[in-house]
């Protein structure tokens, strides 16, 4: 049978901690979908598409031999009918502290409520990205700081290009 794993999130934007997190879950499935998130409650900086293009074009990378497929979807949905969608038997949720897991455990137990057959895995970020949140990375971006060390290049570029043109607008 194939292990089909979701990894979800809003990746507004894809920072270098989410890149650690699929380098890791492609070691774990056989197939790895990237779930992003709608989410409109988050305010998000970039549009869905802008998104699901910058994940697509930051993961293509990360695929090879013993490594899970990679594709990458959006959704608007709830993350279990999402699962099932897809068929993921395991969610991956990645973790950069203590505060981030008390979120995540009540997550997981209304996920298991919703349905008791997709597992949760948890995968901590490597030490050096775990301060790494996209919020603060667009706050850094926004206030004209160096974010070359938190996301990859074509990432830091968009997101310079965002601020650039919103200072110019009237």
């Amino acid at each position: 049978m194939k292990r089909i794993g979701l990894y979800p999130g809003t990746f507004d934007p894809l920072t270098n901690g989410h890149i650690d997190i699929i380098q890791r879950a492609v070691k774990l499935v056989d197939q790895l979908v990237i779930g992003v998130a709608v989410n409109q409650d988050k305010g998000p900086l970039f549009s869905l598409d802008e998104r699901v293009e910058m994940v697509k074009r930051e993961s293509q990378n990360l695929k090879g031999p013993g490594l899970a497929a990679i594709s990458v979807q959006p959704f608007d949905s709830l993350l279990m009918h999402f699962a099932e969608e897809v068929g993921a038997q395991i969610i991956i949720r990645g973790l950069r502290a203590v505060s981030d897991f008390e979120f995540e455990f009540q997550m997981v137990g209304m996920n298991a409520r919703l349905n008791d057959h997709i597992e949760t895995v948890f995968l901590m970020a490597e030490a050096r990205h775990q301060s790494i949140a996209s919020k603060l990375v667009k706050e850094i971006a926004r206030l004209g700081g160096d974010i070359t060390s938190f996301t990859t290049p074509y990432v830091a570029g968009k997101l310079r290009g965002k601020f650039e043109s919103a200072a110019k607008q009237p």
